[in-house]
């Protein structure tokens, strides 16, 4: 499982023209699902994306401008976005290679559970639509944006 964080200021997706998912200060992640994945492998990842300190400490002032602080000790917000284009393989030639994606209907149940279990652990989650034609929207904040796999 790869995903792909970004510290965001705002950001949001829409299907259909309607807004399904909206975060304010937070991080956007964007989950690439593997054959190999389950729901031990998911529980890691998000673990690991409330943890990970991509965030400044704005209380001590000895330690102000560092990235000590994880989404969580933010308040931010989790927008999780599902991509199977992250487990692209693109060693060779000019067209990806989707292969170590796992199937659509497999990732989407997987994703399902992903997302459950997350707002078991953390209640400011918001979600794209699995499969779907998503717009997404951030603002970008840094940039910051880190690629995490498990």
């Amino acid at each position: 499982m790869k995903a792909l964080l970004q510290r965001v200021s705002e950001a949001n997706v829409v299907v259909d023209g309607v807004i399904v998912g909206q975060i304010e200060q937070g991080v956007l992640a964007y989950i690439g699902i593997g054959h190999d994945d389950d729901l031990t492998t998911a529980k890691k990842m998000i673990d690991k994306i409330l943890s990970y300190r991509i965030f400044e400490n704005t209380i001590d002032f000895d330690k102000q401008g560092k990235l000590d602080w994880n989404v969580q000790q933010a308040d931010g917000g989790l927008l999780l976005v599902s991509q199977f284009t992250l487990m692209a393989n693109t060693d060779k030639g000019r067209r990806p290679d989707f292969g170590q994606a796992m199937p659509p209907h497999q990732a989407g149940k997987l994703f399902d559970e992903l997302v459950e279990y997350t707002k078991s652990v953390y209640p400011k989650v918001a979600t794209g639509k699995f499969g779907a034609n998503m717009q997404v929207t951030a603002v970008n904040d840094g940039p910051l944006n880190f690629i995490l796999q498990v």
